[in-house]
């Protein structure tokens, strides 16, 4: 789906009214509350006089951080001392008016600070308050030769942790509209990525054969690698055809899926003796032409010039303090509502004094303490 600028500007965003305060720091979080501002929500960010740690991290232009920028924009910016009296104040006038509060501080830091679901609550029952824990995963059944785990440098966990608490935070808003009520939202960073272990949740319960090699990997071309799915008996089939072996699909070293699967590498051998041979994009167009789920390996600055990302305007100029630069919209597009980044990022601290004013505080003076540390990867 592609909707004009003209189709967009016509819409509200699915959350336009709703107020949400985003304490939450590094990913998880502000991944989440982004989500929740692109879709309109008013998402006012919390800091401290320093500013959150991903404010520091590259790409920096003029000390803006688009990294930051990618994770924040379309948020208003509150500079409080959390561990003042005076902050925290503010903090609790500001709750009366607030639908969602996001953060993911180590356990006990809310409590401590007297900011935690039980003590809010108690002054706005309708608030949806969200805390993501912090954890990582890595796997060393596909990392063959190696003896000890490879870290991913793609923050899987806090990606997919960040997105669970969104759409724990809309079946939320979507089930106050029936209780009037809010509640307390916990999401775990762990259970998040075990979600992802389809397979391996059930192969840890019950013997099976280990895997010689993942079933799913890159293939070498004479100028690259291509990633095939072979999901099913019919893109077997498929692959066999498109690589000139078709007899592969009665050859008892491949016929059966579990033939394959103990057979693995020496399959893997006789496919890449056939894609050894042509060029991505010959391998490509043979793999399509038979049905084989397959695409090209490609690096991220390649897969940005995809001209379908063009198409669907997958990416928003956003401006900073260091110019303009680009952000990915959110995955999905909507008929009926508005779905798009913020079109600049705010300034640390640019609405603390009219935040305050509306709290009926006089505005804060800043932080001198450290900011406080979020959960890992969190």
């Amino acid at each position: 789906m592609a909707l004009s600028d003209e189709d967009q500007g016509s819409l509200t965003g699915c959350f336009a009214g709703v107020r949400v305060l985003d304490f939450s720091t590094t990913i998880a979080g502000p991944h989440c509350a982004r989500m929740l501002a692109d879709m309109d929500a008013e998402v006012i960010k919390i800091e401290s006089a320093q500013g959150e740690t991903m404010r520091t991290r590259p790409p920096l232009r003029n000390d803006c951080s688009t990294t930051f920028g990618q994770l924040n924009v379309g948020k208003k910016s509150l500079v409080l001392d959390l561990k003042s009296e005076q902050g925290r104040e503010v903090v609790r006038k500001l709750i009366a008016s607030t639908d969602v509060l996001v953060e993911n501080f180590r356990p006990g830091v809310m409590r401590r600070l007297r900011l935690d679901y039980q003590t809010l609550s108690a002054l706005s029952p309708k608030l949806i308050y969200c805390s993501i824990s912090g954890y990582d995963m890595a796997h060393l059944a596909y990392q063959p030769g190696r003896e000890r785990p490879d870290y991913c440098g793609i923050y899987h966990a806090d990606v997919f942790a960040g997105t669970y608490a969104f759409g724990a935070i809309s079946a939320a808003l979507y089930q106050r509209t029936a209780t009037q009520r809010g509640q307390h939202i916990d999401v775990s960073m762990l259970e998040s990525m075990l979600s992802l272990t389809l397979n391996e949740v059930q192969w840890s319960q019950f013997k099976v054969p280990p895997l010689s090699r993942p079933m799913f990997g890159p293939i070498e071309t004479s100028d690259g690698y291509v990633m095939v799915a072979i999901a099913s008996e019919k893109t077997f089939q498929g692959l066999a055809n498109a690589i000139g072996h078709p007899e592969w699909v009665r050859d008892l070293r491949f016929a059966a899926y579990a033939d394959r699967r103990n057979n693995w590498v020496e399959l893997m051998e006789g496919v890449e003796a056939w894609s050894r041979t042509v060029t991505t994009r010959q391998c490509l167009a043979v793999l399509n032409m038979e049905g084989v789920p397959a695409s090209a390996y490609r690096t991220v600055a390649q897969a940005l010039t995809d001209p379908q990302l063009a198409h669907r305007s997958a990416l928003s100029d956003v401006e900073d303090g260091g110019g303009t630069f680009k952000v990915l919209n959110q995955p999905f597009r909507m008929s009926g509502a508005k779905v798009a980044a913020g079109q600049r990022m705010a300034r640390l601290g640019e609405h603390t004094r009219a935040l305050c004013q509306e709290a009926g505080l006089p505005e804060q003076p800043a932080a001198s303490a450290e900011p406080m540390v979020p959960a890992p990867h969190g």
